[in-house]
């Protein structure tokens, strides 16, 4: 039987009862992360704690687990289920409470459940390239925050799967945001460029793992905003997110991205991910 975290402990996931007044299901009061496993082991575990707990200190949630105890935890669960390669997924509610709009006045416990999913690397779009569509970003102003308020992601999702497309390019204007569930990157002119980590933008840990790489390694990277415009006329594009790694986009619309192939700093990023990861 599959096993699930709930609020700390492993159990079936035929055990878990969730309650229909908790502030998650009825207003997405809460916060959350997708870790990566490779070969039984989470990938980047600390730095995707350390964001949950940013998330949950951003809205008032006291999680009341130690982050080790919590880690602990997790690589339990990826033992227990047998996970080699795929993602656990973790979320933290406000807890249960008769529905009211403001905070809980009484203290309310948090309500926390994780589980794993075998996923495999999505090597063949990483080697072919895919499609993104722009798509106008509507979404409220905190995208920082890991939040359980996704619906102007899942619309713009939405929009770039009904046009065959792997991902929407999210625009403010002329400005680019993100995507619908990644990061965006441009390359021009041999340099890397990427949008600033703002209140815009969630700041990726794959994002932060791929700047470390191009420090370690001479490749030219600057966080800057980059506008519909530079996106169209760049040398590269690809976007990066746990489930993605570095996913190259070779046509943005109608309009295909330089040669129409994956770029020499896109493929060479891949690599130095894989060996990142220990693959």
């Amino acid at each position: 039987m599959e096993k699930i975290i709930f609020n700390g402990e492993i159990i079936e996931r035929s055990k878990v009862n969730i309650d229909i007044e908790d502030r998650g299901y009825q207003f997405g009061d809460g916060i959350y992360e997708v870790i990566r496993v490779y070969n039984g082991t989470l990938f980047t575990k600390e730095e995707h704690v350390n964001r949950l707990y940013e998330s949950a200190e951003k809205i008032s949630i006291h999680i009341p687990y130690e982050k080790l105890e919590l880690i602990q935890t997790l690589e339990e669960l990826v033992q227990v289920n047998q996970l080699k390669t795929g993602i656990i997924y973790l979320q933290l509610t406000r807890g249960s409470f008769p529905r009211q709009h403001g905070f809980p006045k009484s203290e309310v416990p948090p309500v926390y459940v994780a589980y794993t999913r075998e996923m495999p690397i999505p090597k063949v779009s990483m080697d072919d390239g895919v499609k993104g569509l722009l798509v106008e970003d509507v979404r409220w102003l905190r995208c920082d925050i890991k939040s359980l308020n996704l619906l102007g992601n899942i619309l713009a999702k939405q929009k770039a799967a009904e046009s065959g497309c792997f991902e929407a390019i999210q625009h403010r204007g002329e400005e680019i945001t993100e995507g619908s569930s990644s990061n965006v990157f441009i390359v021009k002119d041999h340099c890397l460029i990427t949008r600033p980590a703002t209140n815009l933008i969630l700041n990726g840990i794959t994002r932060q793992v791929i700047i470390k790489l191009c420090q370690e390694n001479g490749i030219s990277i600057r966080e800057e905003i980059f506008t519909i415009n530079d996106l169209l006329e760049a040398d590269e594009v690809f976007i990066s997110s746990t489930t993605s790694e570095v996913m190259p986009i070779i046509q943005v619309n109608d309009k295909v991205i330089s040669s129409g192939t994956p770029g020499e700093i896109t493929r060479k990023l891949q690599h130095l991910f894989q060996q990142k990861i220990g693959l």
